[in-house]
């Protein structure tokens, strides 16, 4: 081996070509066939329990995908994740006669229905992601017009989840606004996303039917924007599906006096699975193609095929 005897700059030309990098510190993309989760996006998993939490668990339809990434990830803890999903898969609603909506991912929501509506024939709640998976779920409301000692959904009571009824929240009062106040709870109606039926999911006490209404940091109070920004499992799209609500909810607060619905229930339905096509699996692939947004080393390609 070469030394110096006196200092000075030794340049040696190493080749690196068959070094093997970890694969603890190698950046790996998938995309394949989930059962939940968002679609058509790009999303950062660290674990198989993360996987789990964001794809749900594997069953006849997905299990090749959910190993194929699960194996990457007992090996290393950076995996971005595409879901692809067919064309016609579609997000479970709570009026299955109004229209039947694929809604992909939070952007597309965020950007087509967030701030707009579906229009009055879509029904009030869509599960969070496309699939059969969110006919599971049933999404119960009660205001200041339920009996809420009574308060039940699916035949259980809910109300102990709550600390007190719904009514007019003191910056309504302020406003001169009246029964803007409703509590809002998901439930695993049929256990498919926790094994137990009827486990309670989610808690939304005291969020607003006004458009304007702010919690005590600041943020948004208003029931729409508190479920997107906070639930795992639903979005609320349209006001609700009568006349009366429709001339109040979403209103500001100033002299407002809110419909009061009472307690109402929804059993989500018309959610479906569609496997995808190899078309529609390379598209989720192209999310991983700009170097400029996305940074990988290794493309897992799973079961995937290639088109003609």
């Amino acid at each position: 081996m070469a030394f110096q005897i006196s200092p000075g700059v030794n340049y040696s030309e190493i080749d690196l070509t068959t070094v093997v990098p970890s694969v603890l510190t190698t950046a790996g993309a998938f995309a394949g066939t989930f059962k939940w989760g968002p679609a058509q996006k790009r999303i950062q998993v660290d674990s198989e329990i993360t996987l789990a939490s964001k794809f749900g668990n594997p069953d006849s339809n997905s299990a090749t995908s959910f190993f194929t990434a699960a194996s990457f990830l007992a090996y290393g803890n950076n995996l971005t994740v595409a879901r692809a999903v067919g064309v016609n898969s579609k997000n479970a609603r709570a009026n299955t006669s109004g229209t039947a909506l694929q809604i992909a991912n939070e952007d597309v929501f965020q950007a087509a229905y967030l701030n707009g509506t579906a229009g009055s024939a879509a029904g009030p709640i869509y599960a969070r992601y496309p699939g059969a998976l969110g006919n599971s779920l049933v999404v119960g409301l009660i205001d200041s017009g339920g009996t809420f000692s009574t308060w039940n959904v699916n035949s259980v009571g809910v109300s102990s989840y709550f600390n007190g009824a719904p009514g007019t929240s003191s910056q309504a009062t302020q406003a001169g606004a009246t029964d803007d106040e409703l509590h809002l709870i998901v439930v695993d109606t049929g256990g498919l996303f926790t094994g137990i039926k009827n486990t309670v999911l989610e808690v939304f006490p005291y969020l607003s039917k006004g458009s304007d209404a702010t919690d005590a940091l600041g943020n948004s109070n208003y029931y729409k924007n508190v479920i997107f920004n906070n639930s795992k499992y639903i979005y609320a799209v349209d006001v609700l599906s009568t006349a009366p609500e429709y001339s109040t909810y979403g209103r500001p607060l100033a002299n407002t006096q809110y419909y009061s619905s009472g307690s109402l229930n929804w059993q989500l339905q018309g959610g479906v699975d569609d496997a995808p096509s190899t078309a529609n699996t390379q598209t989720a692939y192209g999310l991983f193609s700009n170097p400029d947004e996305t940074n990988v080393s290794l493309v897992i390609t799973g079961d995937a095929g290639v088109s003609t």
